[in-house]
């Protein structure tokens, strides 16, 4: 049975990392990074907020197609409104997918550094984004850190793991195995 995987998690927390790592693993698995998407769009910045409700509509409509078809989708994404999770989760059961929500979690200090590191280094151009796109800097950090663990406690289905920084693959066995056997 095909699945629709949620990575959500406060930013650099490796969302994207563990979602590609994972494709690694499962043959034709499509990994929907809506921030990536978003830049397809022709001058998405001019309205942010207009290019993300656009891309998420056509997430969904590409996740839909792929787990109908028989394959994995797996969506790193920051989704601080359960609606967009319920949407996904609707996408998943619509296409006869198993829906699994999975909260990457690390402590608000070690976000924050992981964070600045990443925009440090900003190899990719998404990550130079996010920072352009983060209005608050440290504090708007913190605020989605606490949104996010307060999400996973009242999600009652969801999987809360703890990222380990710099350990994608520790990362990534404890996401197998809360997965489960049929994750594999």
């Amino acid at each position: 049975m095909p699945r629709l995987i949620l990575l959500n998690g406060a930013p650099a927390v490796g969302k994207s990392t563990l979602a590609c790592r994972y494709a690694e693993d499962h043959p034709l698995a499509l990994v929907l990074d809506l921030d990536r998407l978003r830049r397809m769009l022709g001058r998405w910045r001019d309205d942010p907020s207009a290019a993300g409700i656009r891309i998420r509509s056509i997430a969904l409509a590409a996740a839909r197609e792929h787990l109908a078809a028989g394959y994995d989708v797996v969506v790193p994404q920051l989704v601080g409104r359960v609606e967009f999770i319920e949407r996904l989760a609707s996408a998943a059961a619509e296409s006869g997918a198993r829906f699994d929500e999975v909260f990457l979690l690390d402590g608000v200090e070690s976000i924050v550094h992981r964070f600045a590191e990443r925009t440090r280094a900003a190899a990719d151009p998404a990550d130079a984004e996010a920072h352009e796109l983060l209005a608050g800097g440290d504090d708007a950090l913190r605020d989605w850190h606490s949104l996010i663990d307060r999400l996973a406690a009242e999600r009652p289905h969801a999987i809360a793991i703890d990222s380990v920084p710099g350990d994608i693959e520790a990362t990534y066995r404890t996401l197998r195995a809360a997965l489960g056997p049929d994750a594999d």
